[in-house]
């Protein structure tokens, strides 16, 4: 069993989401050893892309100021790498196909591997084409996750069944940000994975408060949070370690109760 299917066993997971490089990478180091000390189970570390397509204002706007501050995916490496020994909680990387096949997609995996990363997520890659990649993070022992959308529909079910990992369901059509509300049947989706495999599905897209996380975490395995701790982190720079951490503590309490 993988690293990441290992932690959804105990409870609902909590997962946060940053951007690598927001407002810089030493921030960013300080903000994921946070993130561990407020309960996350897994934490997803965003590689910028200038063109991030699933992403709404928050977090593209987090992307450009890290790629303006000169960070690279090779430095994003490093400070994983830095970092490793004292972070126990799975990591994955969530980018885009370019920024892998840019990289070479041998070399990136073989290079995520050295670090410690445990899985890949790519939302710009469709279920038809994720074998430009899987493979080739079988190889190197990385889950490649699969997202799956409201209008997945029939799709779902075939998704789930070669799932790595964890299903990323998509709460809400459209990109990445804060939603006042969630109205997608998100259980629906959930219980077409569950009806043809034991994958563990986490609910992300969206979720911008603790009683959005609450739901959620009822309806599912875990929970992915994303733009409101990037917004966090917009407003507060280099000092939104401490608001970061509380904000991530309140939310993996909501998860579990």
């Amino acid at each position: 069993m993988s690293k990441i299917r290992k932690i959804f066993e105990k409870n609902k997971t909590f997962i946060p989401f940053i951007t690598c490089g927001d407002p810089d990478l030493e921030t960013t180091e300080e903000i994921i050893k946070a993130l561990q000390k407020a309960g996350a189970d897994l934490i997803e570390l965003g590689i910028p892309f200038s063109d991030p397509t699933a992403e709404g204002p928050i977090i593209q706007g987090a992307s450009l100021r890290a790629l303006n501050g000169g960070v690279t995916t090779d430095k994003i490496f490093g400070m994983v790498e830095k970092i490793r020994d004292e972070i126990q909680v799975p990591l994955v990387f969530m980018t885009y196909a370019n920024v892998v096949y840019s990289y070479g997609t041998k070399r990136f995996l073989e290079r995520a591997k050295q670090v410690g990363i445990a899985g890949l997520i790519l939302p710009d890659v469709p279920f038809e084409e994720k074998e430009d990649f899987a493979p080739f993070c079988k190889e190197y022992g990385i889950d490649f996750i699969s997202l799956i959308a409201p209008t997945s529909h029939a799709r779902i079910e075939q998704i789930a069944k070669e799932a790595e990992g964890f299903v990323y369901c998509v709460s809400s059509l459209g990109v990445t940000g804060m939603r006042n509300e969630i109205t997608t049947d998100v259980g629906a989706m959930v219980e077409l994975v569950r009806k043809v495999s034991d994958i563990p599905a986490a609910i992300g897209f969206g979720i911008s408060d603790s009683e959005q996380a609450k739901i959620m975490a009822e309806k599912s395995d875990g929970v992915i949070v994303g733009s409101a701790i990037v917004k966090i982190i917009e407003k507060y720079g280099k000092n939104a370690v401490p608001y970061v951490q509380q904000f991530a503590h309140e939310m993996k309490e909501a998860v579990l109760s």
